[in-house]
């Protein structure tokens, strides 16, 4: 595949920018993110491939920030989707689907007693912190600080570069360990006795736990009276259909879901053991009732039916398995074109197969913005969308092999870049870290730029 042209998407970019904050409403997705030499919007897209404005074909990873892991447009949940439409999306009172899809959860996932839907995963993950403060009666939220992303609202974003418009105070609130590290959670439990109401982190995120980290963390949260949240929005039906806590034997007192839990479609969802979870409820007397994810669409049918599909999906196929064999044929085959290229130091796979990062370091092995941003840039010139290396259930081997010629053109540039300076190659301004305090002003990109040859 080779990409032409960028009209189409260069009008469209002025519009949005026109009218949206940042051009889009996420910002992982913004035009900071990508080189200038990007699609701006995708029109369509059909299992692991998507086409832009200008009609180009991409083989997209970390589909819609890895929520789509049965591929776009998956048949059995689009079908099922279609079927609750024709009967109404929203009522008065509850929906059967409601119960139905709760059933669903519990028999496939089986994580925790009781569990609530909403729309994204920052509800879930507020809700659960909401619900740690509510039964501990404390106000300290300890977030592991090595993982990137925990929720859009004050309590994580305040600890952030990113923190306009939240008050000291709230920021004061949240504090952080390290993963790995059980000794600064000591020092955390010790410097804030009796404060702490809970831990949240991701089991798992680039490296495995080590020294029984995890169970440790777990045991220590309990012996301190704070909760274990395990924020499964991404390892959730990727690391294991029960998720990571399964994978590495945690109980947590609460867990959140999202992203792979309807293919794409709007759900997320918070589980977790009765006596926490009854403070939300219309029955319990011992705790002050908590406002528990409460929204119009909390329960909309169309995106419970998605869910109940995907599961099922998951249920009856080796999707797991195949989200970890093909994330294994990818990283062997990135890993063998860097060192064909004698790039090993500079462009690497991380994680789980199911979940693959890629590094891209400059020439004295430090993390490099423009680096990162030419390495997108020469692969999206190749047909390749991949802000991250993260499968699908619909990338096939093929579409595995295609990439990885895509991924070796990218480098032979690269390893020039390394002599030439990146520069030379990258079109236009590097893309930026999300978290920064102040913006940076921008040249505006000259129309009709076309790829370095």
């Amino acid at each position: 595949m080779t990409i032409n042209s960028f009209e189409q998407s260069e009008r469209l970019r002025q519009r949005a920018h026109a009218l949206i904050p940042a051009g889009c409403h996420t910002y992982a997705k913004g035009d900071d993110q990508y080189p200038i030499l990007s699609p701006s919007h995708i029109v369509r897209g059909q299992g692991c491939r998507v086409w832009d404005a200008d009609g180009n074909e991409y083989i997209e990873y970390g589909n819609g920030n890895r929520a789509v892991t049965l591929g776009h447009a998956f048949p059995a949940v689009i079908e099922a989707v279609k079927a609750e439409l024709s009967r109404g999306v929203n009522f008065t009172r509850p929906s059967v689907i409601e119960v139905e899809a709760a059933e669903k959860f519990m028999s496939v996932v089986g994580a925790g007693d009781m569990v609530k839907f909403s729309k994204d995963g920052s509800d879930a993950t507020s809700a659960a912190v909401k619900l740690a403060r509510g039964y501990t009666g404390r106000d300290l939220i300890a977030i592991c600080g090595d993982q990137p992303f925990f929720s859009v609202d004050d309590w994580f974003i305040g600890s952030t570069a990113i923190y306009g418009g939240i008050p000291e105070a709230i920021r004061n609130l949240t504090v952080k360990f390290r993963y790995n590290d059980i000794e600064s959670v000591k020092a955390l439990i010790a410097q804030n006795p009796g404060r702490i109401a809970c831990f949240i982190l991701e089991a798992e995120r680039i490296d495995p736990p080590r020294d029984n980290f995890l169970q440790e963390l777990q045991r220590l949260a309990r012996e301190a009276g704070a909760l274990l949240i395990v924020d499964e929005m991404i390892t959730g039906l990727r690391w294991h259909i029960k998720g990571a806590q399964h994978v590495h034997g945690l109980d947590p007192d609460l867990s959140t879901w999202g992203k792979a839990l309807a293919n794409g479609f709007s759900v997320s969802a918070l589980a977790g053991r009765r006596q926490i979870m009854c403070l939300g409820d219309l029955e319990q007397t011992d705790h002050k009732r908590v406002f528990l994810m409460s929204t119009t669409h909390g329960g909309e049918t169309h995106g419970l039916a998605a869910a109940i599909a995907t599961l099922e999906v998951y249920a009856r196929e080796p999707v797991v398995e195949r989200l970890h064999s093909a994330g294994e044929r990818l990283r062997a085959g990135f890993q063998q074109a860097s060192a064909r290229h004698g790039l090993e130091k500079h462009v690497s796979a991380m994680g789980r197969a199911c979940n693959l990062l890629f590094s891209t370091l400059d020439g004295d092995g430090k993390p490099s913005q423009p680096f990162r941003t030419l390495f997108l840039q020469e692969t999206i010139k190749r047909g390749v969308i991949m802000p991250s290396l993260v499968v699908s259930y619909a990338h096939t081997d093929a579409d595995i092999d295609q990439t990885i010629d895509a991924v070796s053109g990218a480098m032979e540039i690269y390893k020039r870049a390394l002599s030439d300076g990146a520069e030379r190659y990258l079109v236009g301004r590097p893309s930026q870290p999300v978290y920064r305090t102040y913006n940076q002003p921008q040249a505006s990109p000259a129309p009709g730029l076309k790829p370095a040859r």
